[in-house]
């Protein structure tokens, strides 16, 4: 039991309770959060121990709403979040030197600003159904992103940036191996969520907010219902990007031990940013992870560090305090432009130590030292979430 966590934050107006001590919280951070608070819409907030500055509202964040969304509560890259499987492999298994299959990986899959070719022919994978109607609805969209469709398909099933990776891991105990991946809705995601908050911005009800980036939209309203069916179809983009991209990834891992037939289980996955609909404290609220995901009873997690420091494997605890939530990673504890001012390449070096990864310049902004101590963050935490694996990165694909 934690006796620790949770507790609230001073000078806040609505109620909000934090699982990190208030006094390590960057100070931007606490004024973004004591901001939210003062929205008349806001029921509560929930602050995990990955908190830190995001745009508008800080990363790490739970905000339960009556009859109102923010879409800076949602985030920008709407629907990131995880996918992770288990395979029947072990550490024995994997060979001395990982860098073929790293090489395998990258082939398969894109990273950074690049998109496939062509759209991935998803004949004989197994990514789920419904596609013709998914693709049908993107006429549906707002039309400031009309000529992003060819785009959008071209992206389906590839990784980005900053910090989205995909790694090979290996786990505490049974030594098993997992594959894992971190990514969101790509370009599209953005843009109907830039789309969608220049039109928030600009709503009357949005004009004496202390905070522009803090503009709602409202329920019943024209712009709620766009908002929403557009922020609906970004989160099952995002979450099927990762279901064409893991098949990607265990194509790789299959085609890398040509000697066996390696076999998976189901995947675990989910979303960090996003809007759900959830009975909070008895009332049906829009409840907003950005951040963050779900932790009620039973639910399956993943919660990363970072590219030289691991990852876990959660089962939510159900927590009614903390809405149901748990904490989505490590989290920074520094900019990226800072952590390119402190550190360098040989620090990289040094601190992915036995990862098969990149260890250049292009990512120093990603060194494991710009994050917070991911065993420190899973320790605040224990009332949210329980442990059910501790994986190893040997592998770490990032853009």
């Amino acid at each position: 039991m934690n006796t620790r966590y949770p507790v609230p934050l001073s000078g806040a107006v609505a109620s909000t309770l934090l699982w990190v001590d208030e006094a390590s919280v960057e100070d931007e951070a606490r004024e973004q959060l004591r901001r939210v608070s003062t929205l008349p819409w806001v029921h509560g907030v929930r602050v995990m121990p990955d908190v830190h500055v995001g745009k508008g509202a800080t990363v790490g964040s739970v905000i339960a709403m009556r009859d109102a969304v923010c879409p800076a509560a949602v985030g920008v890259d709407i629907g990131c979040g995880m996918s992770a499987v288990r395979t029947d492999l072990v550490a024995s298994d994997l060979p001395d030197d990982l860098s073929a299959l790293r090489s395998a990986i990258e082939a398969r899959v894109p990273v950074g600003f690049h998109a496939h070719k062509r759209p991935v022919n998803l004949r004989g994978m197994e990514v789920g159904g419904g596609w013709g109607d998914f693709w049908a609805r993107f006429a549906d969209l707002d039309r400031g992103v009309s000529n992003l469709d060819t785009r959008a398909h071209k992206q389906l099933g590839t990784l980005g940036g900053g910090n989205h990776f995909i790694e090979v891991c290996v786990a505490e105990g049974d030594a098993s191996v997992w594959v894992m991946l971190h990514s969101g809705s790509r370009n599209i995601g953005k843009s109907l969520a830039d789309q969608h908050m220049q039109v928030a911005a600009g709503l009357p009800h949005n004009a004496d907010l202390p905070d522009r980036d803090l503009a709602v939209f409202l329920a019943g309203t024209p712009e709620m219902d766009a908002y929403r069916r557009d922020l609906t179809w970004a989160q099952e983009y995002a979450a099927r990007n990762r279901r064409v991209m893991l098949e990607l990834v265990c194509s790789a891992v299959r085609e890398s031990f040509p000697s066996r037939a390696v076999q998976f289980e189901d995947p675990i996955s989910c979303h960090h940013n996003y809007v759900a609909t959830e009975v909070i404290d008895g009332l049906e609220l829009l409840v907003t992870r950005k951040g963050a995901i779900r932790a009620g009873s039973g639910d399956m997690g993943l919660i990363p560090g970072s590219m030289g420091t691991g990852s876990y494997v959660v089962r939510g605890l159900g927590s009614e305090a903390s809405f149901y939530s748990a904490s989505h990673g490590a989290g920074r504890r520094m900019s990226r432009s800072k952590a390119r001012r402190t550190f360098t390449t040989e620090d990289l070096v040094a601190q992915t130590e036995g990862v098969e990864s990149r260890k250049d310049a292009g990512v120093v902004d990603e060194i494991p030292a710009a994050y917070k101590d991911i065993d420190s963050v899973i320790a605040a935490q224990t009332d949210l979430v329980e442990v059910v694996a501790h994986l190893k990165q040997v592998v770490c694909v990032k853009g």
